[in-house]
């Protein structure tokens, strides 16, 4: 524990998005409904969303890849959690939004997985006695749309303990207006940017790369991209 929390202390002292600069961020919006142009997920879509995904867990249990939010908010009852790689998929700010975390007139970008290098996070297993109920919050949370069912996938992860099976959320091609590959500077602008009833951009991309010091990983694009979001607040 001492040596998370020095760790975690040299890694506020370094970055440079600081909670002050993070606060510089936080306004007050009305929640203006769902985004532009998508249908949210009706409860019997869901219902069918969980079941499917029980259908693919099968008699397994279910784990949960987690790489953003989910490691340090994850929402549901876990019952055990394991330091997780995926081999072939990296986190990056690519999901457009304008809604939660950002509005019409301010969007923003949030991370989900895609194609290609090495991600390290955490593995989150369900509750066996509540593994229903926590996965349709789990669901309810990520996919609040009709068109993005997709984005649910299953990857293979190395832990500790061995491989393991674990499901989570991708940038879908299929939705490639919502999920195309983002530089980092026009990154850094909407993460500057946006805020929505759930907080800030800033202070997604701040939480989570603090919670992956804290477990001695830095990941290189978003120890960069809280450099160039810190310069923009600076000079506002």
């Amino acid at each position: 524990m001492r040596k998370t929390l020095a760790a975690n202390t040299r890694v506020q002292v370094a970055m440079q998005l600081t909670p002050d600069l993070v606060a510089k961020t936080f306004k007050p919006v009305e929640d203006e409904g769902p985004e532009p142009n998508w249908t949210p997920i009706s409860s019997q879509q869901l219902d069918e969303l969980v079941s499917r995904v029980e259908q693919e867990a099968g008699d397994e249990e279910i784990w949960v890849f987690a790489y953003g939010s989910l490691m340090w908010n994850p929402g549901f009852e876990v019952a055990a959690r394991e330091d997780a790689v995926a081999y072939g998929w990296h986190r990056a700010f690519s999901l457009r939004i304008e809604r939660l975390r950002a509005t019409s007139d301010a969007p923003g970008v949030m991370l989900a997985l895609r194609p290609g290098g090495s991600c390290s996070g955490l593995v989150l297993k369900f509750s066996c006695a509540t593994k229903k109920q926590n996965l349709r919050t789990l669901l309810a949370r990520e996919i609040r749309y009709a068109e993005v069912c997709d984005m649910v996938r299953w990857v293979s992860v190395k832990t500790p303990t061995g491989t393991r099976r674990a499901v989570t959320f991708w940038a879908s091609t299929k939705r490639s207006r919502l999920t195309e590959k983002i530089p980092l500077d026009e990154a850094a602008v909407l993460i500057a940017q946006a805020c929505g009833p759930a907080g800030s951009c800033a202070e997604y991309l701040h939480r989570t790369v603090l919670d992956l010091a804290g477990r001695n990983i830095l990941d290189r694009n978003l120890w960069q991209l809280q450099q160039m979001v810190a310069t923009r607040l600076r000079a506002l």
